[in-house]
């Protein structure tokens, strides 16, 4: 099942490929792995979620396209995408193609929560004191003791 999944998938990379510019196709699609084929869902694995987005907005059209030539008119295709967190391991989760690109902006999406409890703020930097520093302002010069001239 997993062989005829990639063999689909390759089928879809090379007919992409003939559709988008080759540095495009580089990026964007070499990266992507097929991860399984089941009846007329294919899962692929992305690197992360902003590549989800980038491929739903702007090559939905042709990815749905391919899908549909391979697996039928009710070929799907489904992401598997890798969320990497800095203090554990990186996991995947699995999101269904929208088939809307451009339009599906407004949509919400279920994004996971971070496994890390521990959310630190980010402004605050360990070990940096707050310094007083000396402004070096004139205190005459103030806009209470401001006078408007023919001058000013």
């Amino acid at each position: 099942m997993e062989k005829m999944g990639t063999q689909v998938w390759n089928n879809c990379l090379n007919i992409i490929k003939d559709n988008i510019p080759a540095q495009s196709f580089k990026t964007w699609f070499e990266p992507i792995k097929s991860i399984r084929h089941e009846g007329s869902v294919l899962t692929i694995q992305v690197p992360s979620l902003f590549f989800y987005e980038w491929l739903e907005e702007h090559y939905v059209g042709l990815l749905r396209k391919t899908i549909k030539n391979q697996l039928g008119d009710e070929g799907r295709l489904e992401y598997n995408i890798v969320m990497e967190q800095s203090s554990t391991k990186p996991y995947t989760t699995n999101m269904p193609s929208n088939g809307n690109g451009s339009e599906g902006k407004n949509q919400s999406m279920p994004i996971p929560v971070s496994i890390n409890k521990d959310i630190k703020n980010p402004f605050v930097i360990p070990g940096l004191r707050k310094l007083q520093v000396d402004p070096q302002l004139n205190q005459n010069y103030t806009f209470e003791t401001f006078i408007e001239g023919d001058c000013n």
